[in-house]
């Protein structure tokens, strides 16, 4: 994936931190009023948009899918074999989770793990909703609450252009997943430069 080999701007821990607090604020405000306008596309429309089935989608719990917020299908698309242990990095509302966990069956085991509690409240009560079983954890992606070798399939939704430690995440992949697992990742990709008129904004790594 190319884009783990594109280097992100040299950050300050400070202008780092600055970036984390406002993705957490604008994900967790998509959580608690998904109606909202907000900077990124949110909920069931914009899942459609993407290849999401609507019959799919109208046999989820609403907690999961009015607050979506992912880049692509990729839960749909990636190879779920039977009894698979899938992590969803980024679960946000748990849209994937819920995918995965029926796509892996009642054999299969699947982690979400997002750091925006509000996001991981709703992922939660979806999950509670559709009975199935799903551990949703609190964690950054640079350093997984996931033991080492232990997942199947990592599914990765938008989450490389939101975090600028990203060989730490590259890194925390490479531990978890086992030896010939695959991970499944999509990502907004710039075609060009944006042009520049000032120094850069936080609210373009939501644009």
């Amino acid at each position: 994936m190319t884009i783990g080999r594109v280097p992100a701007r040299e950050m300050s821990e400070e202008e780092a931190a600055r970036l984390r607090g406002a993705v957490s604020r604008a994900y967790s405000l998509a959580a608690e009023s998904p109606g909202l306008k907000h900077s990124f596309p949110v909920g069931r429309r914009f899942a459609e948009s993407l290849g999401y089935p609507p019959e799919l989608l109208a046999e989820l719990p609403s907690d999961s899918v009015d607050a979506f917020a992912g880049v692509s299908n990729v839960a749909v698309l990636a190879s779920i074999p039977p009894g698979a242990a899938v992590l969803d990095l980024g679960c946000g509302a748990g849209l994937y989770s819920l995918i995965a966990a029926r796509r892996a069956g009642p054999t299969g085991r699947v982690v979400g793990i997002d750091f925006s509690d509000a996001m991981l409240g709703r992922a939660r009560r979806a999950a509670a909703t559709s009975g199935v079983d799903v551990s949703f954890r609190r964690g950054d992606a640079e350093s997984l609450p996931v033991e080492g070798g232990s997942i199947d399939v990592a599914l990765v939704n938008g989450i490389f252009n939101l975090n600028p430690a990203r060989a730490a995440i590259f890194a925390e992949l490479a531990r978890v997943v086992r030896p010939g697992g695959a991970v499944y990742a999509a990502e907004l990709v710039l075609s060009e430069p944006l042009p520049r008129t000032g120094p850069p904004s936080d609210a373009e790594w939501f644009a």
